[in-house]
C-alpha cells in the first residue's frame, strides 16, 4: 500500500516549492540528494515518532523551475527563506541525504541556531581527494543501480523495467530536469565545497553521521572525516549497506528516531 503523505505547496520567494509530510511529532526537515528517484516512502519509518517533511529541492522533483540557481549558496538561501515561511512551532531536527547531507552541513555551518540535532546520511560534500567519491559520468547508466545499493534488487525497483513505457519517459524526463539543476549546482566545485570542514567545525548540535559500508557511490572511509570535524558527533556504520541507506536498511530509521528522541542514553560510538 503507497505511503500516505500531505501535499503542502509554498511560494518561496517566488518559486513553487512543494512538501510532502507525514507523521505527527517533533518536525524533522529532510533534504533529498541529487535525485529525486527513489521517493520519500522511507519516511514511514520516522513518522510514528515524529512529523517528517520532506521538499524537492527547487529544479528538484515536486518543485517548480529555479532558473536562478547557481550554486549550492542558492539552496541554503531557499531553505532559511522555506524555514520563515513554515513557521514551526519548534525547532526542527535537520537531516541530509548523499547531495543533501551536504547542503545540510552548510546548512546547520551557517545557522545552526535554527535546528535542534542533525543527522548526515552518506553526506557528499568533502571531495577528499584521498577517498574520492564514485564519478558518475564514467558510470553506464545500466550500471547506476549496482552503485545505489549493495542489494541491487533494492535499486531495481525504482528504475523502469522496460513494462511501462509511460513511466520509463516520465523517468527519462524526471532526471534530465533534474540533471540541468544540478549541472547548475556543481558548477563552481563540483560535488562539494573546498571549505566544508569550515563549516563542519560550526555545528554545534548533536551530530548523527550514517553510512553504509557497502557504500559505491560515497566511501564510508569519509565516516570518520566528517565525525573528526564535527564537535558533538556519533557515527553508525550499517553493516552489507550501500548508498541507499534508508531503503536498504530500514531498520536503521529506528536507530535515526531513537537519536533524534533523546541523547542522554544514546549509546553509539561518540567521539571523544
Amino acid at each position: 500500500m503507497a505511503v500516505q503523505f500531505e501535499t503542502l505547496e509554498y511560494d518561496v520567494g517566488g518559486t513553487k516549492t512543494v512538501v510532502k509530510a507525514i507523521g505527527e511529532g517533533k518536525p524533522v526537515l529532510f533534504l533529498h540528494g541529487a535525485s529525486t528517484l527513489e521517493g520519500f516512502d522511507f519516511a514511514e519509518g520516522l513518522a510514528d515518532r515524529f512529523r517528517v517533511l520532506c521538499p524537492s529541492h527547487p529544479g528538484f522533483g515536486f518543485s517548480g523551475a529555479a532558473p536562478h540557481v547557481a550554486a549550492m549558496s542558492d539552496m541554503v538561501l531557499h531553505y532559511l527563506n522555506l524555514l520563515d515561511v513554515l513557521d514551526l512551532p519548534e525547532k526542527p531536527h535537520l537531516m541530509g541525504f548523499s547531495m543533501g547531507g551536504w547542503m545540510a552541513t552548510e546548512l546547520a555551518g551557517v545557522a545552526r541556531e535554527r535546528f535542534d540535532k542533525v543527522v548526515l546520511i552518506a553526506p557528499a560534500g568533502l571531495n577528499d581527494p584521498a577517498h574520492p567519491a564514485t564519478d558518475l559520468g564514467a558510470v553506464a547508466p545500466q550500471d547506476l543501480p549496482a552503485y545505489l545499493a549493495h542489494d541491487v534488487a533494492v535499486a531495481l525497483r525504482y528504475f523502469p523495467d522496460g513494462s511501462d513505457p509511460a513511466f520509463a519517459e516520465a523517468f527519462g524526463a524526471d532526471r534530465a530536469r533534474e540533471g540541468e539543476t544540478l549541472g547548475r549546482l556543481l558548477t563552481p566545485f563540483g560535488m562539494g565545497h573546498p571549505n566544508l570542514r569550515r563549516f563542519l567545525a560550526r555545528i554545534t548540535n548533536p551530530t548523527l553521521v550514517v553510512w553504509g559500508t557497502k557504500d559505491r557511490m560515497l566511501p564510508a572511509s569519509q565516516a570518520p572525516l566528517f565525525v573528526e570535524a564535527l564537535p558533538d558527533a556519533r557515527l553508525i556504520l550499517v553493516e552489507d549497506a550501500g548508498h541507499f541507506v534508508q531503503q536498504e536498511k530500514p531498520g536503521t530509521l529506528t536507530k535515526i528516531g531513537d537519536f533524534l528522541a533523546r541523547s542522554t542514553d544514546f549509546n553509539e560510538e561518540k567521539r571523544s
